[in-house]
């Protein structure tokens, strides 16, 4: 068992984004992004099998899914897509996400 304090992972770079892997096995892999007010998360996708959450544990912005298609990021707030399905973030205020990844890339 393992248990993380993500108190601690509270660390921006004030040029955009921070990326924290909080765990990473063969089965999914952890992770935690701090990003500043006003950055971009770009939009991407992965050419594999499997799905991915995103989970807002601290500010606003939008869950992007294309270059049109967007939805309300907040405190809270998860997002569940197929890996391949396009997905970024784009933050209104400083915002820490976590994001899940299964099977881990």
């Amino acid at each position: 068992m393992k248990r993380i304090e993500l108190s601690t992972t509270r660390e921006f770079n004030p040029l955009g984004m921070k990326a924290i892997v909080l765990h990473d096995s063969e089965h999914f892999k952890i992770l935690n992004f701090n990003l500043k007010a006003g950055s971009l998360f770009p939009i991407h996708s992965h050419d594999l099998d499997g799905q991915l959450s995103i989970l807002v544990i601290e500010g606003e912005g939008l869950f992007l899914a294309d270059n049109e298609a967007t939805m309300p990021a907040r405190t809270g707030d998860m997002l569940i897509s197929d890996i391949r399905e396009p997905h970024g973030v784009r933050t209104t205020t400083d915002m820490r996400i976590v994001v899940t990844i299964a099977p881990p890339i």
